[in-house]
């Protein structure tokens, strides 16, 4: 067993092991398991974070991000074939697995399978007791969360987040516009929660809706200063059907805001995030960034410019699962 120290030194890949030599979980995920189970075990069984492994990896000449191994070791994401061919014979490489363990694991995705994927849980994103507070709002709504079937028949097309600052650095209002595509026929409303800023009274939180949707039921939790709220359409879509919606979320009972992160629990192939802020209040340092959990170090981090009215913008394509906003840090 290798286990990694803080020199990226190149595992020796001819020293495979043979598969009787390995665990008994990992023989049996690599014989009969998925790949994102094999992978997890080989990666743990190793020893390996996974900023050590892309080091390795990149030694190799293989370039991957961070979060694309996070995915793929999560089943949130599989290997394309045959593009991401030569980097699954690497991991096999680096990890001393057998010739060709992972790559039998892997195969071309249909276009069904791809817009079926099951989406990341709250657990997966957010650290804490808050995945299980959110859970169990949403099952008070009939979302089914431990199954991640919410909003599940819905594509995200594109979403577009305008928030607004006071002079006291507040965050008061979120404005959302979504645009999202119908997997089969019959989706009619949208789940959305809110988590306030530190300070929140979640009870005086107000949402107002705009175009293409209605406010059905509400659950809050106070402790939490969380809010998960249905939307309703007025009417099921068709399968492929486009469909745009809009809402406003009021809340200025905050204290000074450190930005805004949405959680994208699938991808999205368009994000926009734009910060307003009072004029006489502007923040020292704006900074775009992702991260695959709230509390894992950003993947992408970009300082991002004021504009003349006060206002940043972050654009992220294709996007998640995980986390993607602005870091504000105050004068």
């Amino acid at each position: 067993m290798t286990r990694d120290g803080d020199t990226p030194t190149i595992i020796d890949g001819t020293r495979r092991q043979p598969l009787e030599t390995l665990p008994k979980e990992l023989v049996e995920a690599l014989r009969s398991g998925e790949f994102h189970h094999a992978l997890r075990q080989a990666i743990a069984y190793r020893g390996l974070s996974l900023a050590r492994l892309r080091a390795h990896l990149g030694l190799r000449g293989v370039q991957i991000g961070q979060s694309t191994l996070s995915y793929w070791q999560r089943g949130l994401r599989q290997p394309e074939v045959p593009k991401a061919l030569p980097a699954v014979r690497a991991l096999e490489s680096v990890l001393q697995l057998p010739a060709d363990a992972l790559v039998v694991l892997i195969g071309p995705r249909t276009a069904r399978a791809r817009g079926h994927q099951m989406a990341a849980s709250f657990h997966d994103i957010r650290s804490g007791d808050m995945g299980s507070i959110v859970d169990q709002l949403l099952a008070e709504l009939g979302a089914y969360p431990t199954s991640n079937r919410y909003n599940a028949d819905l594509e995200m097309l594109s979403v577009h987040d305008t928030i607004t600052f006071d002079s006291a650095h507040r965050q008061v209002a979120l404005h959302t516009r979504l645009v999202c595509r119908a997997r089969r026929h019959g989706p009619d409303r949208y789940v959305t929660v809110y988590n306030g800023d530190p300070g929140c009274h979640i009870g005086d939180v107000d949402l107002i809706t705009a175009e293409g949707c209605r406010v059905g039921r509400i659950r809050r939790n106070a402790e939490a200063e969380t809010m998960a709220t249905e939307l309703l359409f007025d009417r099921k879509l068709a399968e492929g059907e486009i469909h745009v919606f809009c809402f406003e979320v009021r809340d200025d009972s905050g204290t000074a805001s450190p930005g805004y992160f949405r959680m994208l629990r699938d991808q999205c192939a368009s994000y926009l995030v734009q910060l307003k802020f009072a004029l006489g209040a502007l923040p020292a340092r704006c900074t775009r960034q992702f991260r695959t959990r709230d509390d894992a170090v950003p993947v992408e981090s970009e300082e991002l410019p004021l504009d003349m009215g006060g206002v940043t913008s972050g654009f992220f394509s294709d996007a998640g699962p995980g986390l993607a906003g602005i870091e504000v840090e105050w004068r």
